[in-house]
């Protein structure tokens, strides 16, 4: 398991970046070195702050080489990648609205309650009774599962986790009770009133 590099780069006419540095062994058995730019200093003021935002390629990193840590990995972890591979401002498969709505949703309901557990724990029945408990409307928790759904995929597709436990999840989108439309005669009556 490696932790990699983390520096910050001087540079001559743009602010001072963070930079990630690793190194992997190929097939062949040559030492490889890659390197990413994490962000601008005033983004990461210190390095506990940009060391945060390296956690998913760490993680990605090691889950290459089979190690255990991979097996490990918690829902606060694939978040952190979630977001760093898919929410960020240069991707651009998903729009503006949805990266920001992906985003306040894992910080206000998935991560505060799932941060801790591994993703081998998480299952379909327990994540259906803790949407049930949620105080939002029935298409607002339909769309939390869809996000869950959305985040178990990427780890399936980043071979962190082999399978989704959300699919299973039953959330319905529907009204809990019809909506009372007001007529023209009976909004006059009310704001005469």
């Amino acid at each position: 398991m490696q932790r990699g590099c983390l520096e910050r780069i001087n540079r001559k006419r743009r602010p001072d970046v963070w930079q990630f540095r690793w190194s992997e062994t190929s097939a062949s058995g040559a030492r490889l070195y890659h390197k990413k730019v994490i962000g601008p200093v005033e983004q990461y003021p210190d390095e506990t702050a940009a060391r945060r935002t390296v956690v998913g390629i760490i993680l990605e990193i090691n889950s290459r080489d089979g190690s255990e840590h991979a097996r490990r990995l918690t829902v606060a972890q694939l978040c952190d990648h979630f977001e760093q591979r898919e929410l960020t401002k240069e991707n651009t498969w998903r729009s503006h609205a949805t990266k920001k709505i992906y985003k306040a949703y894992l910080s206000r309901w998935v991560r505060p309650h799932w941060q801790g557990y591994q993703l081998g724990e998480v299952r379909t029945i327990q994540v259906e009774a803790w949407l049930r408990t949620l105080p939002l409307a029935k298409s607002s928790c339909a769309k939390i599962r869809n996000l869950m759904s959305v985040l178990f995929n990427h780890a399936c597709r980043y071979e962190l986790f082999d399978r989704n436990p959300i699919y299973l999840v039953r959330q319905s989108a529907k009204r809990r009770k019809v909506p009372t439309v007001l007529s023209p005669l009976k909004s006059r009556r009310w704001w005469t009133t």
